[in-house]
């Protein structure tokens, strides 16, 4: 007993929690949390997002990480291009007359 209230035991997770709610009661609908990572994917920022639609903006960074696990490693970042491109003023790199600012040197 805590506070005059029975104690429950997570039979799966061994947590301990003071009034046993049902899953579907907690958290956000699967349509309000599509409707906030549309909204991310489509340029708003976090802060944005819990303006428009009240969600509290460390939910949707939160939702937007889980999401991205889900995503294959498919960047290449090491990958080099075939053809290099050199610019026309690479040549007149160090060829400054003065040394100083303002010409004074």
């Amino acid at each position: 007993m805590k506070r005059g209230k029975q104690n429950h035991l997570c039979v799966d997770c061994g947590r301990q929690f003071i009034n046993p709610q049902p899953s579907n009661s907690r958290g956000y609908s699967d349509q309000i949390r599509s409707e906030c990572l549309k909204m991310y994917v489509n340029g708003m920022d976090f802060r944005a997002i819990e303006r428009v639609k009240g969600v509290h903006h460390t939910t949707v960074i939160n939702w937007v990480k889980d999401v991205a696990k889900l995503l294959p490693n498919s960047y290449q970042a090491e990958t080099r291009p075939k053809v290099g491109e050199l610019d026309e003023l690479q040549t007149f790199v160090g060829l400054k007359k003065t040394k100083c600012g303002y010409g004074l040197g």
